[in-house]
């Protein structure tokens, strides 16, 4: 990575906050490893939820080969 994507940036959190995401880590992990698992989990459970979502509203039709 280059420098500019390293660059530290400063998110206050309040402790609880704080520690539930420590507690997220594995061992060895750093925070940013934790952060970017988290946007690649969310990411994937939106995306799952709005297939879902379009399935049940009719948005999705039958494939047939």
């Amino acid at each position: 990575m280059s420098d500019q994507e390293c660059a530290t940036k400063r998110i206050p959190v309040c402790p609880s906050t704080w520690e539930a995401v420590y507690e997220l880590r594995k061992p060895g992990q750093t925070f940013d490893g934790v952060i970017k698992d988290m946007v690649v989990k969310e990411k994937r459970r939106r995306l799952f939820e709005d297939a879902d979502r379009k399935m049940r509203e009719g948005h999705f039709t039958e494939f047939k080969p």
